[in-house]
């Protein structure tokens, strides 16, 4: 009676709109609005600078310091601070920047210290990025349809009193957050990541040594697979049992969400990566229970969120992120059971937008909404496949991704989305001294978001409506029905390599070699073209102009006359020929079998003996099977590069 009668006088003496408000907002936490508000944050690290500079110099790594930190005037001292990240982390450090993603740990030193009740925050570099509006739209969008994500602002950033960069902010998949969604912290939160699946060591830093021969069947890509993003509840990292993982990628170890048994050992891409210490067997096979019911198509909303998951692939799909569940990496996503049913939580979209995989335009602006998967079959990805078969999720996915189209791109609102997010953060990136692009590359930047989003927007619709081709199959098929996007350069952007001030390319090194910290042999580094730029490859060897070959560390075995010889379609077999000296022929022994050896000449007759002819044309072959091995690493590093 008291509370009916309460909320009759709030409704009489509250106008409307407030009214509803107050019924029907959140109980949010004091960080929210202390933090997470309309204003940019400020960030002031304040640390010894012996202390600090090890942490950079060691930053692969990953061991917190002990700083004091002012955010927003407000003083928290001893709290733990360190690089992340994943490639990101090895891309700055095999760089000449100390622009390093950063966690902040409020009660690392401090038993129960939190920030207006905040336990961990996330500090992007945004490398990758030259809008620097890629990850704040999206978890916007996500937002405006009503999905739970972290909260995300900007920080302006110095350390000791300097000026140290822009960041995007967000807070931690980890305590706070599943207080704040659930009221405690009952539920189990997976961050799905690839490295444990790839050979990743105890602090989730994928060994690109462990690849081997195999790098090529699912290779990080690009950047910020920033994957190890939560913190265990206490000082171990990963869940209980440890999984060290096995097998290629997250796919072939759980992330996929295909289901291969019971065992949650098959599964070690989300259970490794348990944020905290305290889940256990049980937890894992609630997990494993809603996966085998995804993948047999029965009772999935006894198990998943349905709905939002629509929701979430809507935007997913939207914003064309590739370095995620949609590719054949199959991660950068978190889990969050509670109550036995799963969420799918987003994360990392600073590569959306085309930027992994290095999509053309049209690749981006025609993604199919009704296979959204690339270098995969649609069956490898039965989260997406299994909803998708269903007539009504499909109706219902459609609708929402109509909404986003209606809703925060038509009629030019994503373009003053920009402008007001520009608003806000343009004079930082202009005075940023550590950004990985200059301020005429972000506003140029922001210029080909609009484009690119609007002939987004038009293909969707076109999707939608059954005017543009909504599949891979059907796209292929009828490409004359494709959304023309010719106008734009998807690079402008931002891509995997960064930019630099002044516009030139920032070279971050060798992937691979990470010198910095002696974690592998950095003694070779990729060819480079003029101006930095990466060879184009089309299965073929990196050419330089007029056919020469790129320069390496080491001197490249050289063939009579410093001509290579030429391949015939593979990497271990020769054309027949090696190039002349005099003039070479190809003769036959008497057993049949080509031999490539010199032709003979008078000369040769009479200064040579037929042992030494032999001799000379092993000598050859051995150069030459060298040469073929080095043009086999030069096409495998500029793999790797290219696709970083």
């Amino acid at each position: 009676m008291v509370l009916a009668l309460g909320i009759v006088l709030l409704m009489v003496f509250i106008p409307e709109g407030e009214a509803k408000d107050a019924l029907t907002a959140k109980n949010e936490p004091m960080y929210a609005s202390q933090l997470f508000g309309t204003e940019v944050m400020t960030i002031d690290i304040i640390a010894d600078e012996t202390a600090w500079q090890n942490m950079i110099d060691n930053a692969m790594s990953e061991e917190y310091i002990s700083a004091d930190i002012v955010i927003n005037n407000k003083k928290i001292s001893n709290v733990g601070i360190r690089p992340k990240g994943n490639n990101s982390l090895q891309q700055v450090s095999s760089s000449d920047s100390d622009r390093y993603s950063f966690k902040i740990k409020f009660d690392e030193y401090v038993d129960g210290q939190t920030c207006y009740g905040l336990d961990m925050l996330v500090l992007n570099n945004m490398i990758g990025d030259a809008t620097c509006m890629k990850e704040y739209t999206a978890f916007d969008m996500m937002k405006s349809l009503g999905i739970e994500t972290p909260y995300y602002n900007y920080a302006d950033i110095s350390l000791n009193g300097e000026k140290w960069g822009l960041y995007f902010a967000m807070e931690a998949y980890n305590d706070s957050y599943e207080q704040r969604v659930s009221s405690d912290e009952s539920g189990v939160l997976y961050n799905v990541k690839i490295s444990n699946g790839m050979g990743g060591n105890d602090n989730g830093v994928m060994d690109f040594g462990s690849f081997s021969g195999e790098f090529e069947k699912s290779f990080v890509q690009r950047e910020n697979n920033d994957t190890e993003n939560s913190e265990s509840r206490s000082s171990g990292r990963g869940g209980k049992g440890g999984f060290g993982g096995g097998g290629m990628g997250a796919g072939s170890t759980g992330g996929a969400l295909l289901y291969t048994d019971d065992n949650s050992s098959s599964y070690s891409a989300i259970f490794s990566n348990a944020v905290g210490n305290d889940s256990t067997e049980e937890d894992y096979q609630r997990v494993i229970a809603a996966i085998k019911a995804l993948n047999e198509g029965e009772n999935i909303e006894e198990f998943f969120d349905v709905d939002e998951i629509l929701r979430y692939l809507a935007v997913h799909t939207v914003v064309v992120n590739l370095d995620s569940y949609s590719s054949e990496m199959a991660q950068n996503y978190y889990i969050y059971e509670y109550g036995g049913k799963l969420k799918i939580l987003p994360w990392d979209y600073n590569y959306a937008w085309g930027a992994f995989q290095g999509g053309n335009a049209s690749d981006t602006v025609n993604f199919p909404i009704d296979t959204p998967v690339s270098g995969v079959e649609m069956s490898e990805r039965p989260l997406i496949s299994k909803l998708f078969e269903n007539e009504e999720y499909l109706e219902k996915y459609h609708g929402y991704l109509k909404q986003l189209m209606d809703n925060y791109f038509a009629d030019g609102k994503f373009s003053a989305k920009l402008d007001e997010i520009n608003k806000s953060i343009g004079s930082y990136v202009k005075s940023d001294p550590t950004a990985f692009y200059s301020y005429d590359e972000y506003t140029k930047a922001i210029e080909a978001f609009k484009i690119v989003a609007n002939l987004r927007m038009t293909s969707i619709n076109g999707q939608l409506d059954g005017t543009v081709p909504s599949t891979t199959e059907e796209q292929k098929a009828n490409p004359d029905k494709l959304v023309d996007s010719s106008s734009v350069n998807l690079s402008d952007l931002g891509s995997g390599m960064g930019g630099g001030k002044g516009g030139d390319v920032r070279d971050f090194g060798n992937f691979g070699g990470f010198d910095r910290n002696n974690r592998q042999d950095n003694s070779f580094e990729a060819p480079r073209l003029p101006n930095g730029a990466m060879p184009e490859m089309n299965s073929e060897a990196p050419q330089m102009p007029n056919g020469a070959m790129p320069e390496m560390n080491g001197e490249v075995p050289q063939m009579p006359n410093g001509e290579m010889p030429q391949m015939n379609g593979g990497f271990s077999q020769m054309n027949g020929n090696f190039p002349a000296e005099n003039e070479f022929a190809k003769t036959e022994n008497s057993d049949g079998s080509g031999r490539n050896q010199p032709a003979e000449n008078n000369e040769m007759k009479q200064q040579k003996t037929e042992k030494e002819t032999a001799a000379a044309a092993e000598n050859l072959i051995v150069t030459g099977v060298s040469s073929a091995v080095l043009v086999v690493a030069i096409i495998g590093v500029s793999f790797v590069k290219n696709k970083f």
